[in-house]
């Protein structure tokens, strides 16, 4: 989820044309100065952390780990923290990852970079932090910060049988290493975390219109129910440590895949990372699934009872995604790229689309034939 999306024109275009001509950043900062501020843009101010983070703020952060920089930046498409390539002297760029600040510890972070470290060891293509002075986490103007190498590639090609086998043994691997050792400092992945509290906490808010709360109140009763069942149905699994947020956005395919962005891992049952791989009409997925597991199973072993969850973690992911956006509606960056999120239509929507998953959730799980 990223912020290049959220720039407005006149903030793209002097940042577009910066970087074509190689401006140093001194000189993009005076022109943006002339727009009001590079994060904001905008006819009124606010005070969210983000909003401090200027291009200068970004290069001083690279050089004070020693890197030359050359000036060049380029925000990428990133909204829970804010994501930079940032062009070095007489070498690849980097890019540059500022964590939005109070989400995380510094326990948790160093966590995350050291599960990065060990699935790099094991020989998975994993993006992983870069270390200087031999620490992967810096900080700086009150920011926590990490640079990593810059990775080409595209997205995977959904359904397609080899990308899929590709898919199921890389995975395989990763949760092969996830099993060897538990988080401390990280969150799980749960009904109540997912699903009972982000709806909560929507009703406490007042977040949905007032024709429509009755409604929401009475669906996310019924859904935490269904949810509840499923975790019944699949019966005692282990968790382990996982990617978190396993969606072809967070793969890079370049003949092989190559995983980013593991700023949501977490300990949650293996299927949490496989399920959004998985696309199509009933039959496809069945048969995505077979290609998938049965690579994924000469690496690690799967437990087919986990399958009862998939429905529940789509129910419990479009609950918590409707708090995600919610609580970081401070952020300016998320009224510019969801203008539409406190419209009734929207809700409307919103209610429509559980109510379709609340009768997902009553069909029988999709079979894996060993």
């Amino acid at each position: 989820m990223e912020l290049s999306k959220v720039l407005t024109p006149v903030c793209n275009d002097a940042v577009s044309e910066a970087l074509k001509h190689k401006l140093h950043w001194k000189s993009l900062l005076v022109e943006l100065s002339v727009q009001n501020s590079f994060m904001n843009c905008s006819e009124h101010s606010t005070t969210h952390p983000f909003e401090t983070l200027l291009p200068e703020r970004v290069l001083e952060a690279a050089e004070s780990l020693g890197l030359m920089t050359d000036g060049r930046l380029l925000a990428l498409n990133s909204y829970e923290n804010r994501v930079w390539q940032i062009g070095l002297d007489d070498q690849p760029p980097v890019i540059g990852k500022f964590y939005r600040p109070g989400r995380w510890t510094t326990d948790a972070l160093m966590e995350e970079h050291a599960f990065t470290g060990e699935l790099t060891a094991s020989g998975l293509s994993v993006v992983a932090p870069l270390e200087f002075n031999g620490s992967s986490l810096h900080e700086h103007a009150d920011f926590q910060f990490a640079l990593f190498p810059r990775q080409g590639g595209h997205a995977p090609e959904p359904a397609n049988e080899d990308v899929l086998r590709s898919l199921g043994r890389a995975l395989g691997r990763m949760h092969a290493v996830g099993q060897a050792s538990d988080f401390h400092s990280r969150a799980s992945i749960t009904p109540e975390t997912h699903a009972l509290e982000p709806a909560e906490w929507l009703l406490e808010e007042r977040w949905l219109p007032a024709h429509l709360e009755s409604a929401f109140e009475s669906l996310s009763r019924d859904l935490m129910q269904h949810i509840q069942s499923c975790w019944q149905r699949a019966g005692s699994f282990q968790t382990i440590r996982l990617h978190g947020d396993c969606h072809p956005g967070n793969i890079l395919w370049r003949d092989q895949p190559h995983f980013v962005d593991l700023d949501d891992c977490r300990t949650g049952p293996a299927v949490q990372d496989l399920w959004m791989l998985i696309s199509g009409e009933a039959h496809e997925r069945e048969q995505q699934w077979q290609w998938l597991l049965d690579e994924y199973a000469m690496f690690c072993d799967f437990n087919a009872a986990e399958l009862n969850l998939v429905e529940a973690l789509r129910a419990m992911r479009m609950l918590h995604y409707q708090a995600w956006l919610a609580r970081r509606w401070d952020d300016p960056a998320f009224p510019k790229a969801f203008p539409w999120f406190e419209d009734d239509r929207h809700w409307e929507q919103v209610i429509q689309q559980l109510r379709e998953q609340l009768s997902e959730l009553q069909e029988p799980p999709v079979t894996w034939h060993r």
